[in-house]
């Protein structure tokens, strides 16, 4: 427990410790995200709750003498339910007890909202209500009157923008002082006469059992008994005690002919509305709603899936037009950088030092950094789709077309995020309930082309596609990923992961205009993980696979003993008077490339493109940077890539260079996918599984539309 914790209710007793602990809870989608990054800015710390998958968002803030420990918890409709959110959430606030407890409620949905203000209160936990987008509410022709509202609930009420900032510093006062004075709010709901005659039954063993507590935090805890909610608390009480709660379920459930849970809850609901009415005002020419207006064309039943189609073919032209200039910027100033350290050592020098870096780190990174731009405006382009709300109606629009495989809207949340990255789109399948759901959606989730997998598409598509198809290449990669992955997800669930259904229940939120803010910390988050990615992992695969190109040498008249017994190989893969071409062939690379030549050939690839896709199991990048290496160690005097790309047209066909996005589309996840799809299955065969089934089904599928492009004279 910390430090400053008490269940003695201090009635007004000021504590003065150098140091909060707060937490932030709401329902999804009521600006509890927004509002920790108003309150915390940009000093975030992002991890996984102990034992469990469920991310956890802390943020750290001074205000007023203060040092606030800031926990974003994850969002849920109640306390008393048993998901993976709701019972981390309740566990926080019971065995951590905060010493203050932020209740975000949207104010254009406020008598939902307060349901869970209620629950908060009821625990005896120092509450503040964030009363949020009043802006939105107001747009709607709703008023709360915020001072009445704080009288009846006994609580400090702050009213909130908080994606614009709005209202922070008077919530972070407002925390300040209601973290002074501690004391439990003494709200309560009147749950019936039957049902309060047990309620203080309990109570009063309470009292005997647990004497330190207080009487807002014992009615809570024997509200908690009776609902059968487990907490280490509850888990705590003894025996008993909770033989008698269950004794006082047995008589409630026996007089009045319902469960428990569903008597707390009817009574805990007509508060909130009963709280609603007496504080919310709606003007008489409220104007028609927005949302709803701009709902009956986005997610119409004729149109909706259409238009999803069409955004998400803007946002890869979007991507690819604006793109091409500051990617031909860094391109050259690769070219320039490789050029000025080329320069350092004498003409013709064949110093190792000079080809690591220049071949193997700028050839390598820096040929992966260069599609930077493309990442960025990707990640720009779903940052203003997630925070306008309009991914949640693509996840709605989606379930119509997942339940014919057997899934729903909620697994279709994960393959959106798989467009940025496997590794948090995987472990969004937390969200799902079903098992065997959730084992699909993780087992096809890596088919959705991830950011890793733009790069390559970014180096193919201007090196064999004139500019008016670059848009509609990339948009065919997406949905022939998505196309599979529904493909992939039928196939499972008719076979290994056979079963019912479960309903698909979702909210969709406002819409909202992004603000500049929200949208820069979103793009920045993502853009610095594949930056950081690119000056570490890229960068140590880079100088192996250099190595790999660049060793064993072969003299300078290409005669060695060791290279005298490959020449007769190596010919077949270079011209005899092209040193730098037989040294790569000669090296572990072009022998790995050769090994994997008889694998590769259906496909139309060469050894070349063999070894850069073994590179590209570590990270799916690591393709390009391989690509960048061998060419630079063959051709020296070509650096960036430009040059790449021209290398690239010159030795394969366009059929060729469809079939290797085609195969990186498909092929087996990276080495952080399968790790991760390990610990969230909690098999390795699963793992396994996903690995060798994505990579047997790339080839089949790569093979197939190579030969069959051949056949036909396709981009040949």
């Amino acid at each position: 427990m910390p430090k400053n914790f008490s269940l003695v209710e201090t009635h007004g007793v000021e504590t003065e410790p150098q140091s909060r602990f707060v937490t932030l809870a709401g329902n999804p989608n009521s600006g509890k995200t927004s509002l920790f990054n108003a309150l915390t800015g940009g000093h975030q710390h992002v991890g996984n709750y102990p034992g469990v998958t469920v991310e956890r968002k802390e943020g750290f803030r001074k205000h007023g003498g203060l040092d606030l420990r800031i926990m974003d918890l994850p969002g849920t409709y109640s306390l008393a339910t048993n998901s993976l959110e709701e019972r981390i959430a309740r566990d926080v606030l019971v065995a951590q007890w905060p010493d203050v407890t932020v209740s975000v409620v949207d104010a254009s949905n406020l008598e939902r909202n307060l349901y869970l203000t209620v629950q908060l209160l009821e625990l005896g936990l120092p509450v503040v209500v964030a009363l949020n987008m009043v802006d939105v509410a107001e747009s709607q022709g709703i008023v709360v009157n915020s001072k009445k509202l704080s009288r009846l609930l006994r609580a400090p009420v702050v009213k909130t923008v908080a994606r614009r900032g709005l209202g922070a510093d008077d919530l972070l006062d407002a925390i300040r002082e209601r973290s002074a004075f501690p004391a439990p709010a003494e709200f309560r709901v009147d749950y019936g006469a039957d049902v309060e005659r047990e309620i203080e039954r309990i109570d009063g063993l309470l009292a005997v059992a647990e004497p330190d507590f207080g009487p807002v935090v014992r009615r809570g805890l024997a509200i908690a008994l009776l609902e059968g909610v487990r907490t280490e608390r509850t888990d705590a009480i003894g025996e008993g005690v909770r033989r008698a709660a269950r004794e006082s379920v047995e008589r409630i459930e026996r007089l009045l002919h319902d469960p428990i849970d569903i008597l707390i809850a009817e009574r805990r609901h007509g508060a909130a509305a009963g709280l609603a009415r007496q504080t919310v005002r709606t003007s008489i020419a409220r104007r028609k709603d927005l949302t709803e207006l701009i709902d009956r064309v986005l997610v119409n039943r004729v149109l909706g899936l259409p238009i999803f189609l069409g955004i998400m073919y803007s946002v890869f032209l979007f991507t690819f037009t604006v793109a091409d200039v500051p990617v031909g910027w860094i391109e050259s100033g690769f070219e320039w950088l490789g050029g000025v350290l080329s320069g350092l050592w004498p003409v013709g020098s064949d110093s190792l030092f000079r080809s690591l870096i220049v071949d193997g780190i700028i050839g390598g990174v820096g040929g992966v950094l260069v599609f930077l731009p493309n990442i960025v405006l990707l990640f720009l382009a779903i940052s203003l789709l997630e925070d306008s709300g309009y991914m949640a109606r693509a996840a709605f629009l989606m379930d119509r077309v997942m339940k014919t495989v057997g899934l729903h809207g909620k697994s279709f949340i994960p393959m959106l995020l798989g467009f940025g990255c496997s590794i948090p789109a995987i472990m969004a399948t937390r969200t799902i309930e079903s098992r065997r759901a959730r084992l699909t959606t993780m087992m096809v989730v890596p088919l959705m082309s991830c950011s890793a997998r733009l790069p390559i598409y970014a180096l193919i598509i201007p090196a064999f596609f004139a500019s008016q198809w670059r848009a509609p290449v990339l948009w065919v990669m997406y949905v022939v990923g998505v196309v599979l992955a529904m493909g992939c997800a039928w196939l499972l669930r008719t076979t290994l992961f056979a079963g019912a259904g479960l309903p698909f229940l979702m909210e969709l939120p406002p819409y909202r205009m992004p603000t500049v803010r929200s949208v820069l910390l979103h793009m920045g988050e993502r853009s610095w993980l594949y930056l950081r990615k690119a000056g570490t992992v890229i960068l140590g695969i880079s100088i192996v696979m250099w190595a790999l190109a660049t060793f064993p040498r072969i003299e300078a008249d290409g005669m060695s003993q060791q290279s005298a017994a490959a020449t007769e190989v190596e010919a077949t893969v270079a011209q005899p008077d092209d040193l730098a071409s037989r040294q790569l062939a000669h090296s572990f690379a072009g022998r790995i490339g050769r090994m994997m030549e008889p694998i590769v050939a259906p496909m139309g690839f060469d050894w070349r493109i063999g070894t850069a896709l073994v590179g590209a199991f570590a990270a799916k990048e690591v393709f390009v940077a391989q690509m960048g290496i061998v060419f630079a160690v063959e051709s020296p005097e070509e650096i960036g890539a430009s040059s790449l790309r021209q290398q690239l047209r010159a030795n394969y066909s366009q059929l060729v260079g469809f079939c290797v996005m085609l195969f990186a589309l498909i092929a087996s996840p990276c080495m952080a996918t399968v790790a991760v799809v390990r610990r969230e299955s909690g098999s390795w065969r699963w793992a396994a599984l996903q690995f060798f089934g994505l990579t047997v089904l790339a080839w089949v599928v790569t093979v197939a539309v190579f030969q069959a492009g051949s056949a036909l004279n396709i981009g040949v």
